[in-house]
């Protein structure tokens, strides 16, 4: 059974770039056809898919987030990692990995589209 976790720092100053990583146990992220998303969810608000990396490496993101979002991976450690720049306070949320289906947007919480979670990893931007 594939299982995921998060980690990353727990406080981000204003401007810094955040880089959580999810490391994989339990299968691999090169399997075919899996993609692996980072999602989050602001406090009071609902979840917002960022963008995936898919199992033969291609890159995809949620538009409103594109210019300062990436997704890279390290298979030798099977993990995949997000860089989100120019934090702002509106960037604390909860940030979960996930596997699953190739999604984008609010397709990707259909029922089915993603079927692994991390447990998440709070995040707060403050100075």
């Amino acid at each position: 059974q594939v299982q995921l976790q998060e980690s990353g720092p727990g406080l981000v100053k204003p401007s810094q770039t955040l880089s959580p990583t999810c490391t994989v146990s339990g299968g691999s992220i090169t399997t075919s056809y899996y993609a692996w998303s980072w999602i989050r969810q602001p406090p009071g608000k609902g979840l917002e898919w960022m963008g995936a990396i898919g199992y033969d490496g291609s890159t995809h993101y949620s538009p409103s987030l594109k210019s300062r979002t990436s997704i890279s991976r390290d298979t030798s450690k099977n993990q995949f990692s997000l860089q989100l720049s120019s934090e702002t306070p509106e960037d604390s949320a909860v940030y979960y990995c996930a596997r699953g289906d190739f999604c984008s947007g609010s397709e990707c919480f259909a029922s089915g589209a993603l079927d692994a979670w991390g447990q998440g990893t709070i995040v707060n931007v403050s100075s």
